[in-house]
C-alpha cells in the first residue's frame, strides 16, 4: 500500500512539476523566497496591534513559538527521521525534474516546512481574527506557497500535505493554548501596564 502511495505521489508530482514556464519560473521563485513576504507579516502585526493592543507583545512571543515549533518538528521529527529524498535529490527521477534557478535545498524533503510554517500562521491568524475575507486570502496564500515548492522541484506532493496537516494542527493546538492563558492576561492587565 505505501508503495503504491508513493508511486502516485511520484506520479502526481512529475503531472504538476512538469506544468512549468519561463514567466511562472519567476513567479513560484519569488512566492517561496523568504523575504518577500514581509509585507504581509507587516500588515498582521499591523492588525494585531489594532485589534488586540496590549496584548501584541504576548501575540509576538505566542507566533514566534508556534513558528518555532512548526519549524523544527517538520526538521527534527519528519524530514531526519523519515529521510525520503527530495525530488529534485531521487537519482531514479534524474532528468525529470524541473529545478529553478539550479536550487534544490537540503536532501531530505518529508514533510514540506514551508507548508507546515504558512499553515501553521494561517490556521492562527484566521482563528485569531475571525474575519471571513481574512481567512480566504490568508489559506490562499498558504495554499499558493505550498504548491509553489512543488512547482520548484523541491518537494512531492506529499510533503506538502504532511506539511499542510502538521501546519494546521500545531495552529490550532497554540491558538488554543492562547485562549487559554488570554483570561489571565486580561484580568492582569493593569498590573502589567504599571511596570
Amino acid at each position: 500500500m505505501v508503495e503504491l502511495l508513493d508511486k502516485w505521489d511520484v506520479s502526481f508530482f512529475l503531472f504538476l512539476n512538469d506544468l512549468h514556464s519561463p514567466f511562472w519560473d519567476q513567479i513560484m521563485w519569488w512566492i517561496s523566497a523568504k523575504y518577500t513576504w514581509i509585507p504581509l507579516y507587516l500588515f498582521m502585526l499591523g492588525w494585531i496591534i489594532i485589534k488586540k493592543k496590549w496584548e501584541t507583545l504576548i501575540l509576538l512571543v505566542i507566533i514566534t513559538l508556534l513558528i518555532t515549533l512548526s519549524d523544527q518538528i517538520s526538521v527534527r521529527f519528519f524530514k531526519e527521521v523519515v529521510m525520503r529524498l527530495r525530488p529534485c535529490h531521487n537519482p531514479d527521477l534524474a532528468g525529470l525534474v524541473h529545478i529553478v534557478n539550479g536550487k534544490c535545498g537540503g536532501q531530505w524533503g518529508f514533510i514540506s516546512s514551508h507548508a507546515a510554517n504558512s499553515f501553521a500562521i494561517a490556521t492562527f491568524t484566521l482563528l485569531l481574527f475571525k474575519n471571513r475575507t481574512y481567512s480566504y486570502l490568508i489559506v490562499s496564500w498558504a495554499l499558493i506557497v505550498s504548491y509553489s515548492r512543488i512547482y520548484l522541484g523541491v518537494h512531492y506532493p506529499g510533503d506538502v500535505l504532511g506539511g499542510i496537516i502538521l501546519g494546521l494542527i500545531l495552529g490550532k493546538i497554540v491558538y488554543d493554548f492562547y485562549k487559554r492563558i488570554e483570561p489571565y492576561w486580561i484580568k492582569n492587565r493593569s498590573k502589567f501596564r504599571k511596570t
